[in-house]
């Protein structure tokens, strides 16, 4: 299946016969007559030109009919900026569809981040989605996650939608690569926050004390020693790359903590070293009297 770029409209990148110059076409008029601008012109009113001119090598603008002309300074190759600039032509008309200033409505800004885990990318929103999480782990239970299921209902390749604050993390099969899927996965998730749909019927789940959430109890005082210490110097790690990692189950007896995976970690496979090198370490540093061992659960 080809996923193509959807934002709201389409946006095509076309060559022309000047290599200085490339036309972004969209699907539809936006603008009667025509405007050049160059960076000398008077901007104030066309916020897609000021955003344009944040460029140092975009030297002029010419926009007529459905589509803008973008012409480049030497020094630069199109194939290295042209689809910087789809995303930037894209998002500003989400905003401002015939081009001139309106009414302003806040962006959600996205962009992509790889994770440890090659399976996993992250698209993180410079807004908050949920205050805390949900886990979506089929296409069947995203019912009750409207984001989760627009995702999985447009992409078949998709096998999990993890959302946690400001970022989505999507897990997908071997079927596709990333390069080949990742901006009409960004352009989708951009559109639909966009449009002010709802993110998630159902309650997140916070951070704090994650196993009263999934197994209906309270942690002791050792567990929440070991909980503490998890917050404080693994976690922020841990969600900076798109999952979560949350304590379990402790055996006292031997001395083994169980760690639930979520997001980019469920299913990494860097996971194991990084509980053995990193997570077991510092555990066994703090408190030695209670943790000599780590093992993983897949969320």
């Amino acid at each position: 299946m080809d996923y193509i770029y959807r934002i709201m409209h389409t946006i095509t990148i076309e060559p022309t016969e000047n290599p200085k110059v490339t036309k972004f076409v969209a699907d539809y008029t936006l603008i009667p007559g025509a405007v050049e601008l160059d960076r000398n012109s008077d901007i104030s009113e066309i916020p897609l030109a000021e955003e344009l001119f944040k460029y140092p090598f975009v030297d002029k603008i010419f926009i007529t009919a459905n589509f803008i002309a973008v012409a480049k300074q030497d020094g630069v190759e199109w194939g290295d900026v042209q689809d910087s600039l789809k995303a930037i032509i894209s998002d500003e008309l989400l905003a401002n569809p015939r081009i001139y200033r309106q009414k302003r409505r806040e962006l959600y800004q996205i962009y992509a981040e790889m994770t440890p885990n090659p399976a996993v990318q992250k698209f993180v929103s410079n807004r908050l989605l949920l205050d805390g999480f949900v886990e979506v782990k089929n296409k069947e239970a995203a019912e009750e996650v409207p984001l989760a299921k627009a995702i999985f209902d447009e992409f078949d390749f998709v096998r999990e939608v993890f959302i946690n604050d400001n970022f989505v993390a999507v897990t997908k099969d071997d079927s596709v690569q990333w390069h080949e899927v990742m901006m009409a996965v960004r352009s989708l998730i951009a559109e639909y926050l966009q449009a002010g749909k709802t993110v998630s019927n159902l309650p997140a789940q916070k951070h704090e004390a994650p196993a009263q959430q999934i197994i209906n109890r309270d942690y002791s005082d050792d567990e929440q020693k070991i909980s503490d210490i998890l917050n404080e110097y693994v976690a922020p790690a841990v969600e900076n790359d798109g999952g979560k990692i949350s304590l379990i189950e402790y055996d006292a007896d031997t001395k083994t903590a169980k760690m639930l995976l979520q997001g980019a970690c469920s299913g990494c496979p860097s996971s194991t070293a990084t509980l053995k090198n990193g997570i077991q370490s510092i555990l066994k540093q703090f408190v030695p009297e209670l943790v000599e061992n780590v093992e993983a659960v897949n969320g």
